[in-house]
């Protein structure tokens, strides 16, 4: 098997220690050097960067691709393997919409999707194909190109596209005129993404970002007086509230959403009267989460008021929104977290979890009678796509399990029908009988169960290598779905694990609280025994997993490691957050004060301060046996800035004592979600399996 380089030297960031002090306690950063006083310019533009800081990131790269330069030929094949499993002239399923169905494709060898529609006929069949924006001419000449929306206006005839050519996630937004492909008005810069149509066609609504890369305002503006300056529709204050918009499934209201981790509230703007100010649905309540869908002069409303931990769903007129007036409708059930709800001119729809798996409910509005769809893989994962027609019986949801493609049904609430419309097979074949999928449950210090999904060859179970993947924050839950890209580990004789550890909800929301905040380090300690179970089990050995987790789930995979790095064979860990000490005391910082009543606020209390000390992997890096170490970065993130992981990289690589390799892997051109485009995306993660196979096998 082909073996790490260790190259002749590595990058040895220079020292220069500063001096910090918060409650009492004083500490050094000697790596502090590595954030660019200038950082806001580096995130709206690379080139930005301070040569120093420039020149160690590049010598960083390199040393990376030094270390794996043996693996260059496996990495290639790896690349290959999973680009032969695309499909790639694939095509979304048509989403009717009126006179037309919309869709997304690709074109072989594209990279970026393609929007197109075809006209409905009058015996439903779907006529001559319209291309609304082509991904790839659009994306000539950028060395990134993401889309945050492309939606057409009610009447059909105009397209907002909000794209982001840098990585930074601040998007720009162009409308289009379908008929001939024109701009209509100036571009809108600066903003978060989302854009909702009024009723009218003409008035759109986006949100804008403040200095600090937050979403802060909604905006309003209008395609034919172009001219004109938008027009301030809300602002919010509070820095610690995410800001979105959105619409209910009828259309009837624009939805202006703040949300922080545990708090709520929504305004609605009436889109037949898109000058009108916007209505407060109910008051943010500290610790109340709730979102609304409308029908017939109704608000329904999914929350955890009233005691229901696990979200009820209840309803309230239209011209009384406020929760004084809610009445339930479809009451709490323990243990049951309901995740999502979608609303039908006669029927609704939820997205339900018990012991991480999932279910659709579906409630006939005119009788009550509710019945539930049913599946029978021991891990599987559901997800609804609620389309655009709203007086129809037609839910369309996306099946799939670790061993099975996705799959696409329309069923009709109605005569309870399912129609498969469509089965992703990967070109290059697969056998779901080839492989397994079998769910355990290890057991945590203070008893709680923690469940593990495993994706392995079919066959006697034999101690081998496993990759062990991980998040466990925000509330987030890994799903068992199914990933063409994991065959590649498990063909050569991988498993591959989830831990659905505390932190994400796949136990109720209580899961989620118990893994937050000052319970923070169950997140860790549950990822490590559901390590060591799957040792016990005979699926690896210990040494022999392979640890991975991005963003927050790098700061699971730091903590871990710090924790018992004798666990590991290697560490993946992808724009990890791991300096969540020095961020959380950084309210300049873009996600910061949103972010306080996830982790804590160490400016203001102390307890928190030392608790988040206690676990940050930057802070509690110590002179032990590391395993190997691969951290990624991406230059333009504004979620895990570079930094994070450049003065991580540099901390282990001084501390570490084991004849081990930690390596960063640095790209300029890119921000948190990595290299844009379906192809580019590949070669990120043949360079970490690669890694995987490299350490472990």
């Amino acid at each position: 098997m082909t073996r790490l380089v260790k190259p002749k030297s590595a990058p040895s960031a220079r020292l220069a220690p500063e001096e910090r002090a918060a409650h009492g306690t004083r500490w050094t950063d000697e790596y502090a050097w590595l954030r660019a006083d200038n950082w806001r310019d580096v995130i709206e533009d690379p080139a930005a960067l301070p040569q120093e800081i420039r020149a160690h990131l590049e010598a960083e790269a390199a040393y990376c691709e030094e270390a794996l330069s043996e693996a260059a030929s496996l990495r290639r094949e790896l690349y290959e393997e999973m680009r032969g499993r695309i499909k790639e002239d694939d095509a979304s399923p048509p989403a009717p919409d009126g006179p037309y169905a919309y869709y997304s494709k690709y074109r072989t060898g594209g990279a970026y999707p393609i929007f197109a529609r075809r006209p409905v006929q009058s015996d439903g069949a779907l006529g001559e194909e319209q291309i609304l924006l082509d991904g790839d001419a659009f994306a000539d000449g950028a060395a990134y190109m993401g889309f945050a929306s492309v939606e057409h206006s009610p009447d059909h005839r105009l397209l907002a596209v909000a794209f982001d050519d840098r990585g930074s996630e601040l998007y720009r937004i162009r409308i289009f005129d379908i008929e001939t492909g024109a701009p209509v008005r100036d571009d809108v810069p600066g903003t978060a993404g989302p854009v909702v149509w009024a009723n009218d066609s003409d008035t759109f609504y986006y949100t804008l970002r403040d200095e600090n890369f937050r979403a802060n305002r909604v905006m309003r503006a209008s395609v034919a007086r172009s001219g004109a300056a938008p027009e301030l529709v809300y602002r919010e204050e509070d820095p610690a509230f995410h800001l979105s918009i959105d619409q209910t499934s009828d259309r009837a209201y624009v939805l202006i959403s703040l949300h922080e981790s545990s708090t709520t509230e929504i305004r609605v703007i009436d889109a037949d009267a898109p000058a009108a100010h916007p209505q407060l649905i109910s008051a943010r309540e500290t610790g109340v989460e709730y979102d609304v869908e409308h029908r017939d002069n109704v608000f329904f409303v999914r929350t955890n008021k009233d005691g229901a931990k696990d979200f009820q769903i209840m309803t309230a007129p239209a011209d009384a929104p406020q929760s004084g007036n809610w009445q339930p409708y479809v009451a709490a059930a323990s243990g049951c977290l309901r995740l999502s709800h979608h609303l039908f001119a006669g029927h609704l729809a939820y997205l339900e979890r018990r012991d991480a798996l999932p279910s659709i409910v579906i409630n006939d509005l005119a009788s009550g009678d509710a019945h539930e769809i049913a599946f029978d893989e021991p891990a599987y994962h559901l997800s609804i796509r609620a389309g655009f027609e709203f007086d129809t019986t037609r839910l369309r949801f996306v099946y799939s399990s670790p061993t099975t493609p996705r799959r696409t049904y329309d069923y009709d609430m109605a005569t309870r029908e399912r129609t498969l419309i469509k089965e992703e097979k990967p070109p290059s074949g697969h056998d779901p009988s080839d492989y397994v999928t079998e769910r355990l449950f290890a057991e945590a210090e203070d008893g709680a169960q923690i469940p593990v999904t495993v994706l392995r060859l079919a066959g006697d179970r034999k101690p081998g290598p496993l990759l062990l993947y991980g998040y466990g924050a925000y509330g987030h839950t890994i799903p068992a779905a199914f990933s063409t890209k994991r065959l590649s580990l498990v063909d050569r004789g991988f498993a591959y694990a989830i831990a659905h550890i505390r932190g994400g909800m796949a136990k109720g929301y209580g899961w989620y609280e118990d893994g937050k905040l000052t319970n923070k380090t169950n997140s860790f300690s549950d990822f490590i025994v559901a390590g060591e179970r799957l040792v016990e089990e005979g699926y690896t050995e210990r040494g022999r997993i392979v640890a991975h987790g991005g963003s927050a789930g790098g700061l699971l995979v730091g903590a871990s490691v710090n924790m018992a790095p004798d666990l590991f064979a290697g560490v993946i860990a992808d724009v990890p957050f791991v300096d969540v000490l020095n961020t959380m005391l950084d309210d300049t910082l873009p996600l910061t004060p949103p972010e306080w009543t996830e982790w804590g606020d160490p400016i203001r209390d102390r307890g928190a301060f030392d608790y988040i000390r206690s676990y940050s992997p930057y802070d509690n890096v110590r002179a032990t046996d590391y395993p190997h170490i691969l951290a990624t970065t991406g230059v333009s993130d504004p979620r895990v800035t570079y930094w994070e992981p450049a003065k991580w990289v540099a901390r282990l690589r001084a501390q570490n004592t084991a004849d081990t390799l930690t390596l960063f892997h640095v790209n300029i051109e890119a921000g948190h979600g990595g290299k844009s485009g379906r192809f580019e995306g590949l070669e990120e993660v043949a360079r970490a399996y690669a890694f995987a196979l490299m350490t472990a096998s």
